[in-house]
């Protein structure tokens, strides 16, 4: 009898994905914290160049040099090009408290330098800024899906009250998440379409744009499929809109209209 033999297989196939998991959440840890370590270089490299630029009369000729001088002395590394350095500076003066912040509010340091370019680049606002970095942090958003929130505005449809009967139909837990998630309005410019546009039409087109309409929905729909028919009390019903939410854990419906609301419409839904 050979010794591998001797190794239960269910036994054996328990321990070797333990392995895997622990190794995998080892390199992530790792890596997040090497991304944390190179944020912080650049805030206090952007500091530097700030204090002696506001407060010693330093000109703009430092960056260039700076440069230079960083380039040679690390050929190996990337990052320290003039454009960079002033990204740098830029982050540094959009955060000048970022080490005095309680660790539960330094988001910027948690993302990566393309997301924290991005967030100087289309935000001039500190608290928007503070508020996608969470979210970002939070919902494990790409760059792309960051700037694509920024782009519709997420930030200032925070406050939207889109009508729902969460409160009522979930745990409390889960309705907050929920109220969190479901915003309004909802932006579908991306969709082209004209005024005179027909319900069929609208479907046809937010199936073909399926990809962008989830972006716009916010993270975490799956989409389940359109004119879905399900049967209620032996009543048939179709369905407009199918969905399933991964982190509510629920079934989400929408249903098109084309004219004006009425309450029928909310009736139905409910």
């Amino acid at each position: 009898m050979s010794k591998s033999s001797l190794v239960p297989d269910d036994g054996y196939r328990e321990l070797l994905e333990g392995l895997k998991r622990r190794i995998r959440s080892s390199q992530m840890q790792a890596a997040i914290a090497v991304n944390q370590e190179l944020i912080l270089l650049y805030w206090q490299i952007g500091q530097e160049i700030l204090i002696r630029q506001e407060q010693q009369g330093w000109g703009s000729k430092v960056i260039d040099r700076l440069s230079a001088d960083l380039r040679q002395a690390f050929p190996e590394l990337r990052g320290f090009s003039r454009s960079n350095l002033k990204y740098m500076r830029a982050f540094a003066k959009a955060w000048p408290d970022l080490l005095d912040l309680p660790i539960s509010q330094r988001y910027a340091d948690q993302l990566p330098w393309r997301h924290n370019q991005a967030l100087i680049d289309k935000l001039d606002s500190r608290e928007e800024r503070l508020w996608y970095a969470r979210k970002s942090v939070e919902n494990g958003w790409s760059r792309a899906v960051l700037l694509a929130q920024i782009e519709s505005g997420l930030y200032l449809q925070k406050r939207g009250t889109a009508t729902t009967n969460f409160d009522r139909t979930l745990p409390q837990s889960q309705s907050d998440l929920a109220h969190e998630i479901i915003k309004d309005p909802y932006h579908l410019d991306f969709l082209l379409v004209d005024e005179n546009i027909r319900h069929q039409d609208l479907k046809r087109a937010l199936v073909a744009h399926i990809r962008d309409f989830l972006v716009e929905l916010g993270v975490g729909f799956a989409f389940a499929g359109k004119d879905y028919r399900i049967e209620i009390g032996g009543d048939e019903l179709v369905l407009d809109l199918f969905f399933y939410h991964l982190e509510l854990r629920c079934f989400v419906i929408i249903e098109l209209k084309m004219d004006e609301f009425k309450a029928e419409h909310s009736g139905r839904m409910n």
